[in-house]
């Protein structure tokens, strides 16, 4: 039996590492973002380049908006969708809607709908009457072709309060 012991240097880099982690997690769970309301960026890929000659690989995108509040509702403004040029496709919603507390709502972009682009994204005007927390506003895009499967996640990111 082969007893080799773990030199003590070892042994405190884990320690430490495993500290480290802790206090990271610990603040990331404590540091919540409050606001009245927001413009919420979201960047979709409607479609991504593979190989040597870029062809696009279609992708199925869903915009999930998750409301973070257990007591409050939001509003949900506008949900707004344009192409990789800026220019604007389509309109989500037309008028308000409420998001109630602790509910998710979702919109797809089908993959066969290829008009945003690569560069296509969201942008998701909310608000509130109180300080709540920011909704957690996301784009899965996934996509099967062959024995090829792909998929992977964006978050939105807050450009106007």
């Amino acid at each position: 039996m082969n007893n080799k012991r773990i030199p003590q240097w070892v042994i405190s880099i884990m320690i430490v590492a495993f500290f480290s982690v802790l206090s990271v997690s610990g603040e990331a769970a404590s540091s919540s973002i409050l606001s009245r309301g927001q413009s919420v960026y979201v960047p979709v890929y409607s479609h991504i380049y593979h190989g040597n000659k870029e062809k696009p690989f279609n992708l199925t995108a869903t915009l999930s908006i998750r409301n973070t509040n257990l007591e409050k509702d939001i509003s949900l403004q506008s949900i707004d969708y344009f192409n990789s040029n800026g220019d604007l496709i389509r309109r989500y919603i037309q008028t308000p809607i409420t998001l109630k507390k602790f509910a998710t709502i979702r919109y797809i972009v089908k993959a066969k709908d290829n008009t945003g682009g690569s560069g296509a994204k969201f942008i998701v005007r909310w608000k509130s009457d109180a300080l709540v927390n920011t909704p957690l506003i996301e784009a899965i895009m996934i996509s099967t072709q062959s024995q090829q499967g792909i998929s992977f996640v964006s978050r939105g990111q807050a450009i106007k309060e």
